[in-house]
């Protein structure tokens, strides 16, 4: 009964759904105040009704309810109950569910905290979002319903796909499909700004903080994905630019040009027709990304559905959506202003070349991407776009924008002056220019650019700190000025600053791992040892071990450094006898240096074992750099002014009202 409950709220929210898209756009057409209002509980009742289906089929799961189809597949009574609930988005009908959940949420909020929108403004934006939401319900209900039934049901399930059986994988999801679906909000609000035909620096203040609580997701998503990718497939790296880690990147670079244009928008009223566009491509490449892992297109780790039929309805989604926001942009976007002019030496500018950048390295992948997909398609052959493309042609792109991110900040609205932000930044600029020699005294062997990068890194977090000390005039003011100055300052630009500092963090760890990285390949007996950067490690043998739902070889290594004990690590194989598959545990220490990661092996002929052992330095930046950028979306996300609709620019005083003004 739970589960026809929960098909039923599925069906409901669809006719809700149906409602909320029909009846408010009908409302404001006609300037009826009672169909406009609609939307809000139609909205509200959405997301309950979502969410009525979303707890039937975690019950299911928790039960371990193996008449309903998608649990049967999917799950098993001997699994940890972390992941019977994770189980519920760890395949493709559950994932959508999940999807469709987020996506009420978002309107519900908006329905909710919205109250400083137009009426007009946020029954369109609800009634863009319920259409959204009626175009993935119809395709859960028609082609992946999650609440199917067995008859008779089987007596337990085939488990879960085993590299999902871990916490990572567990929160991984949720938090990159609220970065997914949370552009949707972006994407509606420009739809209904193009609807009005009215888009003005209100406008940016309402969708900057959806978009940037979209952004925080999808950057926390993005990294746990890699932390999983590095400690639990065994590879020892931590990105591949495998094409589902690449679709789910696009729309985060995206989404951070969005960012900053709207921010433009809201401070200057300008670059408004290219802020609508980067809405419309930032969701469209969410939903780009959604097709490639359910179509069956891509064979990956990261995919879901194999499923040509489902593909094809999500490709009839993406033309509807996308297709149709692209014309009605095309209709709207000649009678839309411009905005205000600016200088090149400004701060627009410099939001500008960010904005080209991101968005032309955003081009780059998409064009690594699908271009073996679109030559697979029309001739047949199969060719790999890996990381060297990908170097070649992202990176070369990416660092002049990171040598031109500490300027923005301290550059004035509308005409700046770069000799004295170039004054602001000397101290930054001797830092990492030291930082750079330094890194090449100890590593003369090269790789030569690699001490160029780690100053990069170094060059951003000098710079963050320097937007701050500007701001607070610290050491040209006195303390107590400062200390006002510092409490005083909008909590945006610490959030701004402490992002900033996080991409330089990210590029520290990633030059240090890719450029210094040591990989060893031995074949060793219990007794033998290996040396590694500094280390000893001494393999003590394997020994079996029974784990809930899987039975595993763990192997001992003693870790000792100049022969001091350091650690005892203890790489596994893992073998699940329900799925019928194994992974891979690797033993990873880590310290301030980098970490020591050793992987298992299969067994030899001789009785030893095929070991790998790598170490990373400094690896973990890359992850705190991911953490630091989440918590300065935070910080900004909690600015109150995000929360209060922009204020109203004073027209011009007429040539004649300022001759008087002056004689007076």
């Amino acid at each position: 009964m739970i589960a026809e409950t929960g098909h039923y709220a599925l069906i409901l929210a669809l006719a809700v759904a149906i409602v909320q898209m029909v009846l408010p756009v009908i409302g404001t057409r006609l300037r009826d105040p009672q169909l406009t209002a609609v939307a809000v509980p139609a909205a509200q009742a959405e997301f309950i009704l979502i969410g009525i289906a979303f707890i039937a089929l975690t019950t299911a799961y928790v039960t371990s309810d193996f008449s309903v189809l998608n649990v049967w597949q999917n799950s098993h009574s001997a699994k940890p109950l972390l992941y019977k609930i994770s189980g519920v988005w760890g395949n493709h009908e559950g994932s959508m569910v999940l999807w469709v959940l987020i996506l009420a949420l978002f309107g519900a909020a908006v329905a909710t905290f919205g109250t400083n929108l137009p009426r007009q403004l946020q029954a369109n934006v609800l009634a863009v979002q319920g259409s959204i939401a009626v175009a993935f319900l119809l395709f859960i209900i028609m082609t992946s319903n999650p609440f199917a039934r067995l008859d008779p049901a089987p007596f337990d399930g085939q488990g879960l796909n085993p590299v999902l059986q871990d916490p990572a994988l567990a929160f991984h999801p949720p938090f990159l499909y609220a970065g997914y679906v949370g552009f949707s909000m972006a994407f509606s609000f420009a739809v209904a700004a193009l609807i009005d035909g009215r888009i003005d620096a209100a406008w940016a203040r309402w969708v900057r903080p959806w978009t940037l609580a979209a952004w925080m997701c999808l950057t926390i998503g993005i990294a746990m994905g890699s932390w999983w990718a590095y400690y639990e497939l065994g590879w020892g790296g931590f990105w591949f630019w495998d094409p589902v880690e690449n679709a789910s990147f696009m729309p985060w670079l995206a989404g951070t040009a969005l960012l900053h244009s709207a921010l433009v928008m809201e401070k200057r009223d300008a670059l408004k027709v290219w802020t609508i566009l980067l809405a419309i491509i930032t969701f469209s490449l969410s939903l780009m990304g959604t097709f490639l892992v359910r179509s069956g297109v891509l064979t990956s780790v990261h995919a879901f559905a194999v499923d040509p039929e489902r593909g094809v309805f999500i490709l009839g989604i993406m033309a509807v959506f996308i297709g149709g926001a692209f014309a009605l942009f095309a209709w709207r976007a000649p009678l839309l202003s411009q905005g205000g002019l600016f200088a090149p030496i400004s701060r627009e500018g410099s939001l500008v070349l960010n904005n080209l950048l991101l968005t032309v390295a955003c081009a780059a992948v998409l064009v690594g991407t699908l271009y073996p997909l679109a030559l697979e398609a029309v001739t047949g052959e199969k060719i790999s776009v890996g990381a060297p493309f990908f170097n070649l042609t992202f990176v070369p792109l990416i660092v002049p924008l990171l040598i031109a991110v500490p300027f923005g900040p301290l550059l004035a609205w509308k005409r700046g002056d770069l000799y004295a932000a170039a004054q602001r930044l000397m101290v930054a600029a001797i830092v990492s220019l030291g930082v750079m020699i330094v890194a090449l005294a100890i590593n003369q062997k090269g790789p030569w650019l690699a001490p160029l990068g780690i100053g990069l890194g170094v060059w951003l977090l000098m710079g963050a700190a320097t937007e701050i000390a500007t701001r607070v005039k610290l050491f040209d003011a006195s303390s107590t000025e400062s200390w006002r100055r510092a409490r005083n300052l909008p909590r945006a630009a610490y959030g701004s600053a402490l992002a900033h500092a996080g991409v330089g963090l990210m590029v520290i760890g990633l030059v240090a791992t890719t450029a210094w990285r040591t990989e060893r390949i031995e074949a060793l007996a219990p007794g033998g040892t290996v040396d590694i950067a500094g280390y000893q490690l001494k393999f003590e043998g394997v020994a079996p071990r029974q784990g809930p739902n899987y039975q595993e070889r763990v192997a001992v290594f003693e870790v000792t450094r100049d022969g001091n004990p350091v650690t005892e690590l203890r790489p596994s194989k893992r073998a699940f006898a329900v799925e019928k598959s194994a992974t891979t545990e690797a033993g990873i220490h880590n310290s301030w240096r980098g970490d020591l990661y050793v992987v298992l092996g299969d067994e030899l002929k001789d009785g030893g074992y095929s070991i790998r052992v790598y170490f990373n330095p400094m690896v973990r930046l890359i992850w705190i750099g991911a953490l630091v950028m989440f918590f300065g979306g935070g910080v900004s996300l909690s600015d109150r002014r995000l929360r209060v609709g922009a204020p109203k620019r004073a027209k011009p005083k007429s040539k004649t009202a300022t001759v008087a003004a002056e004689g007076r």
